[in-house]
């Protein structure tokens, strides 16, 4: 079976910046601990709720998806496939929709009128699910390319953190850290080993289920994020990752200093564990890690777009040298982990 590769990335972020002061500001009753230090989120980007120019979740994806067609070989109409990976679902403003799916209405709006289009949801995971997903249909030769496009209109869940948020620890917490984006990306058969998504594996561990859960809140009509951040971020979650990927290796008879990564790409969950999740990499996998890609400053929390909003920053601002060879690892609700080896030259921004 052939290989697929990144052929283009396309984003958009919102204009609006909302700092993490300001956010804790406006609480009734601050945290008793520093929410940035932790989190490392200075401050993040937020879709405009001016209704005439309101950025919901669709609007989000078209920007992001337009952005990426615009430096791809490929023209929509040229697209086999669409897959929408949305947490928030938002259309025509805060109204949130199932169907028809988002991936249908996208291809409609950019003009792919012969891809297959559906939507999947897996938490944060989901544009890697995304790619997962289509890597496996390309490889099999079911399709020659296809897009994976996601809008996240997710900040409104900060905003029911805000007024909800009466104790000095609360479960809402985590909803301070995110940010709104859009992020697409164009998969197709790769033609060499210069640029090639070498292996992704995903896997779920459910257990871990209930620790961090998207719902109507339960006291106002807003929408909620209630995530146990003292049992999400420990040892054994985090070795689901280390466990997976070393028994995915093993079996293939390579161990992970053979794989020799240049980058690591976690997602953009919290500064504070980021560390702690290396130095269980290296315990685990024998060798120092390689240094960690984040823009958890000045976007936090981006959700399913994560790993591609870093990819996209790194290679907008130059930072990614030709022939780099990069690991990618989702941590989502669910709780879902996995590792993709992706190695990147001709892809730019």
């Amino acid at each position: 079976m052939s290989h697929s590769r990144f052929e283009s990335i396309g984003a958009y972020l919102p204009s609006n910046i909302v700092s993490t002061e300001e956010l804790i500001s406006r609480l009734a009753e601050p945290p008793s601990f520093d929410l940035e230090r932790i989190t490392g989120v200075r401050e993040r980007r937020v879709h405009d709720t001016r209704p005439d120019s309101y950025e919901d979740s669709f609007a989000l994806a078209i920007k992001a998806a337009q952005d990426c067609l615009s430096r791809s070989q490929y023209a929509a109409a040229d697209l086999d496939v669409i897959i929408s990976t949305s947490i928030t679902r938002s259309r025509n403003g805060t109204r949130m929709y199932m169907e028809p799916s988002f991936a249908s209405s996208i291809g409609t709006q950019l003009g792919a009128d012969k891809a297959i289009t559906f939507d999947i949801s897996n938490a944060c995971a989901g544009m890697l699910t995304g790619t997962y997903i289509l890597d496996r249909m390309i490889r099999s030769g079911v399709v020659r390319n296809g897009m994976v496009v996601s809008g996240e209109a997710i900040t409104p869940i900060a905003d029911t953190a805000v007024n909800e948020i009466s104790e000095k620890y609360d479960l809402q917490f985590a909803s301070l850290s995110v940010g709104d984006s859009g992020c697409a990306i164009v998969l197709d058969r790769a033609v060499d080993d210069a640029d090639k998504i070498h292996y992704i594996e995903l896997m779920t561990a459910s257990e871990h289920s209930h620790l961090c859960l998207g719902m109507p809140s339960d006291k106002t009509q807003g929408v909620a994020l209630y995530t146990d951040n003292r049992k999400m971020h420990n040892e054994d979650r985090f070795v689901l990752w280390t466990d997976t990927q070393r028994n995915y290796l093993q079996a293939r008879g390579r161990t992970f200093a053979d794989e020799k990564f240049d980058y690591i790409i976690h997602h953009q969950f919290g500064a504070a564990a980021l560390p702690w999740l290396a130095a269980i990499g290296e315990r685990e996998f024998g060798v120092p890690m390689p240094p960690d890609l984040r823009v958890l400053q000045k976007y936090g929390n981006t959700s399913t777009t994560s790993h591609f909003i870093v990819l996209h920053d790194q290679l907008s601002d130059q930072k990614l040298p030709s022939g780099s060879k990069l690991l990618m690892i989702p941590a989502a609700s669910g709780v879902v982990t996995g590792f993709l080896s992706t190695t990147i030259s001709s892809l730019k921004v």
